[in-house]
């Protein structure tokens, strides 16, 4: 029966029905197929429905795979240049070290620029797949939301709060994406999360380490820091990949599956 105002908790589905004890639904809606998601469940007129993100997201993710690249590509020229330092440190270094380490350090500042370039394209991709993909969440499950769509931008950039927003976002999004009724590990985000805090711990450090040295020796040790701050921001951006095909599809799926009901 209709539900009176006050006097027990309204059906979140139909906004009509008293919700059954215990639950958050009533019976008629628990015993009904959930509703097309755009289409509310009582009729009227279709609300919003999720944009695909699958375009978005493989530009994404091969923009990821081009940042891996460049890694890739700046690791091979930190080595080049720490095993020239490492021979200019040496007694009787003569004129072909000289030359080997001013070589290496122009390979360094070339896989620098490159690095900047496929940076500043993903982080422009990954940011417009990243507001695509919490709009979506928002259709899908409102209330799994705990922060503004806004924060999906603005919380890469804010300082402190950039710690843990992007990630509390990407776990809001994942449990509203994925399948009714089913477990919701973190592990891959959190993975990831982890791996992200860490390049810009071991980045910013070797960084500082870089621009201080004042000779051979300590350019030979900061491009050491170099190199495992290029593993690890190789592990973070492999895993920013998954999770970013791992979001897209989930997203695609659950997009799909309930459009079917509508169809027949």
């Amino acid at each position: 029966m209709p539900c009176p105002r006050g006097t027990a908790v309204i059906c979140a589905r139909c906004r009509h029905f008293a919700a059954a004890p215990g639950t958050t639904l009533c019976d008629r809606c628990r015993a009904a197929p959930p509703a097309p998601v755009g289409v509310p469940a009582a009729g009227g007129v279709p609300g919003p429905r999720p944009r695909s993100p699958v375009g978005l997201g493989w530009a994404a993710a091969v923009l990821l795979g081009a940042v891996v690249a460049a890694d890739l590509f700046a690791l091979a020229a930190d080595l080049v240049q720490y095993d020239a330092l490492g021979d200019l440190t040496k007694d009787g270094a003569g004129a072909e070290a000289f030359r080997r380490a001013d070589s290496a350090g122009r390979l360094v500042g070339l896989a620098a620029e490159g690095r900047s370039v496929t940076m500043v394209a993903c982080v422009v991709v990954y940011l417009c797949w990243f507001h695509r993909v919490r709009a979506n969440a928002e259709v899908f499950d409102p209330a799994a939301q705990s922060m503004a769509r806004g924060w999906a931008v603005a919380g890469w950039f804010v300082p402190v709060v950039s710690l843990w927003f992007p990630r509390r976002i990407t776990l809001d999004i994942w449990h509203a994406g994925a399948p009714r009724g089913t477990p919701r590990p973190h592990l891959l985000v959190n993975a990831w999360w982890t791996m992200w805090l860490l390049t810009l711990l071991v980045g910013r450090l070797a960084k500082a380490a870089y621009d201080d040295a004042e000779d051979a020796a300590l350019v030979h040790a900061a491009t050491g820091e170099m190199m495992i701050g290029d593993v690890v921001d190789i592990v973070a951006a492999v895993l920013a990949i998954l999770v970013v095909v791992r979001l897209t599809r989930m997203q695609h799926e659950r997009a799909f599956a309930a459009a079917v009901p509508a169809a027949r």
